[in-house]
């Protein structure tokens, strides 16, 4: 009986090992970047095309290949960056396993052009799904450029379970903010569908993170420095006021290599207890340094995951590091035992000579004289110079107006009694609010209780929706209109929403890379938390944004209807409850909110007489 156990062909691993390696096009541009960073170019260049499903490429200065390295850097298992096992204890490169390349050409189509600096030509290869097409010489400058089209073409069912272009753009904008974090040096730009998405020159740590996340991201870090034997600590971390909802701001780079690590994490929420609100996350941006033998980084195919030999102590050294920065630059309080705030003399009294205090006495004081006579507590006052007068003088003009009390027509008690006797007030519908949570409105039948929260939600679900699809909603213009800053990432998702929200209400004067000037705004919000409703909204959108218009519009209306809407807690007067009742049975839906909980529950007579 023959063998059942076959050795598979080559293109067949290739694809196999692609599922690892090849799982969304970021993980494409992932590979290629950092293979650019290998090969320590100085300037890299990506250009994109719809998120990447159609064009992706990268181009960079570096050493470039000859000929044969060209052909065998396709082949799974080469690799230029390790020789040994022990290799793996000892990394400097990005990458060692050699299967990126190879994994790539199994499930696109590929061409290289690389030539490297003592050539006179270049070379030029064409690979379809792991097989060469063409391979010519060509002249070309210094460097390397990777073109990867039609990702995905012979695997449909992967293609198809790809996100929108939004969702796929946002997954590579990640990708390329990870590594231009790690190395600053290096010159980085980036085109997304022939428009500039970035553009970061060379710099130093602080100049890039401000040049990722916008210039008003310079007022919000705080220096992080800290040398050990076993860590090197260097960066930022945000302050606690500019803490978002989300973790769009939280870089851990281990030896120029972006990390995840939640025992990290958790030392930093641990030096923030106490200065953030609830659910809040801070910002930081923070470079760790420790020896290569101490860190497994071959955990992953993804390398961000990745192991440390004394966790522990890497988690006291960091929590510490941050706290103290936090105290030192006076963002967080800090208790000195040794220091007496009473002692303390100020700066205008250092150059001054201190002199004999002046004691005056009051030489005319008589302890044992009548109490009818009072003293002042000056020596120097004369209580005879002044005489105040009579009090009855204050009056000698209005002995001529007096009158008589007889001529005077005061209320009767019938006329009071009418105020209490009107029929009105009886027929009235009884509405109050009941610990400022609930409306409590009497019907025919029984009571009616209320969740204000939620009635206030669907009614402005409604209002917002009905603006979007049908008209225009009008807008509250500003005497000042606002300056807003976000990222690069969020503006585009902004720009992508712009139409939806101009038909709530909002008016935008400019939309630059990573600013905004709102000059109108819905009447339901303020311009003192506008920041924060954007900022959340985007977060929101970015997790989940939908692919249709309907449901990008539904979307809006339910978060912007549940971050406008009245919270629980908050006193309402007799007008403000009865246009909430109003206007909740004037809704298409008024028994449950937005996000299907109820609304109202009703209350007969007979419920009340069972409880009796």
């Amino acid at each position: 009986m023959s063998g059942i156990i076959q050795l598979l062909p080559d293109h067949v691993a290739n694809q196999i090992a692609a599922g690892e390696v090849v799982q969304r096009p970021a993980s494409v541009v992932k590979e290629l970047i950092e293979n650019a960073v290998d090969a320590k170019a100085t300037e890299i260049k990506l250009i994109v095309k719809d998120a990447g499903k159609t064009l992706i490429q990268v181009i960079d200065n570096g050493l470039g290949m000859n000929v044969t390295d060209a052909r065998l850097c396709f082949e799974r298992h080469a690799t230029s960056k390790i020789r040994h096992a022990e290799d793996l204890f000892a990394l400097h490169t990005k990458g060692f396993r050699g299967e990126a390349l190879a994994s790539i050409a199994a499930v696109a189509h590929v061409e290289l052009k690389t030539k490297q600096d003592q050539e006179e030509l270049g070379i030029h290869i064409i690979i379809e799904g792991s097989k060469v097409i063409t391979q010519d010489v060509a002249v070309l400058p210094k460097g390397t450029s990777f073109l990867v089209k039609n990702l995905f073409f012979n695997i449909p069912a992967r293609r198809n379970f790809l996100k929108s272009d939004n969702i796929e753009l946002k997954h590579i904008i990640d990708e390329f903010e990870r590594v231009a974090l790690a190395h600053p040096n290096i010159s980085f730009t980036m085109i997304s569908n022939g428009s500039e998405v970035f553009n970061l020159p060379s710099s130093n740590y602080r100049q890039r993170i401000v040049n990722i996340f916008g210039g008003k991201t310079n007022e919000k870090l705080v220096p992080v420095t800290e040398e050990t034997e076993i860590l090197k600590i260097t960066g930022f971390v945000g302050k606690p006021e500019f803490a978002k909802k989300n973790r769009s701001e939280q870089f851990f780079l281990v030896n120029n290599r972006f990390i995840r690590s939640p025992f990290l994490h958790h030392a930093i929420m641990n030096a923030y207890d106490g200065l953030l609100r609830d659910n809040n996350q801070p910002s930081y941006f923070l470079f760790l340094e420790v020896p290569p033998h101490t860190i497994d980084i071959n955990i992953h195919p993804t390398k961000t995951e990745v192991k440390f030999d004394d966790e522990q102590a890497l988690y006291a050294i960091l929590r510490a590091t941050v706290k103290h920065s936090l105290g030192m630059f006076n963002v967080a309080p800090i208790l000195d035992f040794e220091r007496d705030a009473n002692l303390d003399v100020p700066y205008d009294y250092k150059d001054k000579m201190l002199g004999t205090p002046t004691i005056q006495v009051d030489r005319s004081f008589n302890p044992f004289e009548p109490e009818t006579k009072k003293y002042s507590s000056s020596p120097s006052y004369d209580k005879s110079k002044s005489v105040q007068p009579h009090w009855e003088s204050l009056y000698t003009d209005l002995k001529q107006d007096s009158f008589e009390v007889t001529a005077t027509n005061f209320e009767t008690d019938l006329v009071a009694s009418k105020l209490f006797d009107d029929k009105s007030t009886e027929s009235e519908t009884l509405l109050y609010q009941f610990n400022r949570k609930y409306i409590i409105n009497s019907i025919k039948s029984g009571l009616l209780v209320i969740h204000q929260s939620r009635a206030h939600q669907r009614i402005l679900y409604e209002q917002f929706l009905t603006n979007i699809t049908i008209h225009q909603a009008s807008s509250q213009q500003l005497l000042f209109p606002l300056e807003l800053q976000f990222s690069r990432e969020e503006m585009m998702c902004l720009k992508e929403i712009q139409p939806n929200l101009e038909g709530i209400g909002f008016a935008f004067e400019k939309m630059g890379l990573d600013e905004l000037v709102i000059s109108g705004l819905p009447g339901q919000i303020s311009d003192t938390n506008v920041t924060e409703i954007l900022h959340d909204l985007i977060y929101n959108l970015q997790e989940n944004l939908p692919e249709d218009s309907f449901s990008l519009s539904d979307s809006i209306s339910k978060f912007m209807a549940k971050s406008v809407s009245i919270k629980s807690g908050k006193y309402l007067n007799t007008i403000e409850l009865e246009n909430i009742v109003n206007g909740l049975f004037a809704c298409k839906e008024p028994n449950v909110s937005p996000f299907n909980k109820p609304i109202f529950i009703t209350l007969t007579s007979e419920d009340l007489d069972k409880r009796f």
